[in-house]
């Protein structure tokens, strides 16, 4: 299980371990905002088992953290599944909209995920030449977002501190 890390201001910053949160719970460098069912027991004490934690003190995040583009993240930002409208399969190869060989460029606004099948057909075309579009236009993933691991759900408490488009 997972704990959601936030910064003194309640941002979040990261998923990290209960053996982690609860080492920075127990030094001081953090407080425990949210706890779970159950208690760890250490030789002289129970502790509750943390779902949310807050820092202490306020962590500096570089100006607009930046989601780096990866499978993981892109299978993240396209739930997995193929990007053709009406395609209901599993995404399972990155396709460029605009194909590199006409100037496209790797970056979030002309990457998704596709099938195989469609991959194949499209090739270096582009989707106005098939009469193909798009379930939804291609973003950046929000930093919140790339939290989680594919297919992994936000525990309710996460809620409260997590924006509504995780």
């Amino acid at each position: 299980m997972d704990v959601l890390l936030l910064n003194a201001s309640f941002e979040p910053l990261r998923l990290i371990t209960v053996r982690r949160a609860l080492g920075m719970v127990i030094s001081g460098r953090a407080v425990l905002v949210e706890a779970g069912d159950g208690h760890v027991h250490s030789a002289s004490e129970a502790h509750p088992v943390p779902l949310v934690v807050r820092l202490c003190h306020m962590v500096r995040i570089p100006f607009a953290a930046r989601v780096p583009l990866n499978r993981r993240t892109l299978t993240r930002r396209d739930d997995g599944r193929c990007q053709v409208a009406g395609c209901p399969d599993a995404g399972s190869t990155i396709d460029h909209v605009v194909p590199r060989s006409r100037g496209g460029r790797h970056e979030w606004s002309n990457v998704v995920l596709m099938c195989v099948a469609h991959n194949r057909v499209k090739s270096d075309r582009l989707l106005s030449e098939l009469g193909w579009q798009l379930k939804r236009a291609p973003r950046p993933l929000a930093p919140a977002s790339a939290l989680m691991e594919v297919g992994e759900e936000p525990i309710d408490a996460w809620a409260t501190y997590l924006p509504a488009a995780a």
